[in-house]
């Protein structure tokens, strides 16, 4: 009997929907929220009544009947650091998403919204791969200086996804591979994953690796320390530098890579110097990880919105092909992983129940 699972994406705008039968898409949906209507709210977890009944009234315009669901799986937020994986939501999960204790995004929304749906019609609710899955190797979790460890905050659900893809069609079991996967959109994450987790990846949400269309990526820590302390900038606005102001916004203007794209096809020099520094700075990331992975590596596989554009998976393969072959499985695919997710568990794959670890 087949598998009918909505899955649920909050964004900071919109709440993106599908419904999947086996993973096979029925439809998906965005459903679109002004800024007049969000800014109406003071907290993220404020909106989620507001959200849930907007998915339900999409629902309804297209007659689908909630009784046919067998699952719902919601993009997993803001949560401490677990294993990736797909995790039953729990009221300790509901109780920290709530309150915003590990800091407030939209995603935080998912769980609530699934659980709820779930609740009412008697059926399991899950997250998976939120951005907090944490698999790091010890080795990869030292930092500079004993005051910090390196945070494991990434692009989890994309890359997990497409990983499992590649090893799908490779005949090869996830935890046998040795892959470095490359997920490009407005923030970027490069991860080794090996043995079936994500061993090292740089922290792609405040201030680590490469620069993207509005994240800084790493910078020079003692100029860093020096503008911080001249009294020309709040906290706030550093760490806008960092992530929302930082990377391709800062040099351009926009947060569209295809800004930078379009200049460098058409021999605008300054777009172009930013363009092929943005591919140089993450084929640098991804040679470093091949160092890590000791040159074991079974494909380098780049994703996200911006492997769309065929200058950088060329600049790229250029740059890497010596290490492994590189294959491009361009997009998000957000809603497809957490269906692909949804039917796992329903098929009997292992679950989480979140405080557990494997």
């Amino acid at each position: 009997m087949p598998h009918t699972i909505l899955v649920i994406n909050p964004g900071s705008t919109s709440t993106k929907i599908g419904v999947f039968e086996d993973c096979v898409e029925i439809f998906t949906e965005s459903v679109l929220h002004s800024a007049e209507e969000i800014a109406a709210f003071p907290t993220i977890a404020s909106q989620y009544e507001f959200r849930e009944r907007h998915i339900r009234g999409s629902l309804s315009k297209r007659g689908f009947d909630l009784s046919r669901l067998n699952a719902v799986v919601g993009r997993g937020g803001l949560l401490r650091p677990i294993p990736g994986g797909v995790y039953k939501v729990t009221e300790a999960m509901k109780a920290e998403l709530l309150e915003a204790c590990y800091g407030e995004h939209a995603s935080n929304l998912g769980a609530l919204i699934a659980d709820r749906l779930g609740c009412e019609l008697g059926i399991p609710a899950f997250i998976a791969d939120p951005v907090v899955v944490d698999e790091l190797s010890d080795l990869a979790r030292v930092s500079g200086h004993k005051m910090f460890k390196r945070r494991s905050i990434f692009h989890a659900l994309n890359q997990k996804a497409v990983a499992r893809r590649w090893c799908a069609e490779n005949k090869k079991a996830y935890a046998d591979a040795s892959l470095i996967v490359v997920h490009m959109g407005g923030g970027v994450s490069v991860g080794l994953h090996q043995g079936g987790r994500v061993v090292d990846v740089n922290n792609a949400l405040n201030g680590e690796g490469p620069f993207s269309p509005e994240r800084s990526g790493t910078l020079p820590a003692g100029e860093l320390a020096r503008l911080c302390f001249s009294g020309k900038y709040t906290e706030k606005e550093v760490l806008r530098m960092i992530t929302g102001q930082g990377g391709l916004v800062s040099f351009l203007g926009s947060n569209d890579m295809r800004v930078a794209e379009n200049g460098f096809r058409s021999g605008d020099p300054t777009a172009s110097l930013y363009y092929r520094a943005f591919i140089y700075q993450v084929g640098k990331a991804v040679g470093a990880l091949a160092a890590a992975a000791r040159g074991k590596v079974d494909a380098i596989i780049l994703t996200g919105g911006i492997a769309y554009g065929a200058e950088v998976v060329h600049g790229l393969t250029e740059m890497c092909d010596f290490i492994a072959p590189i294959v491009a499985y361009p997009g998000e695919g957000e809603l497809e992983a957490l269906a692909l997710a949804g039917w796992r568990a329903l098929s009997g794959e292992p679950t989480l129940a979140y405080g557990e670890s494997r």
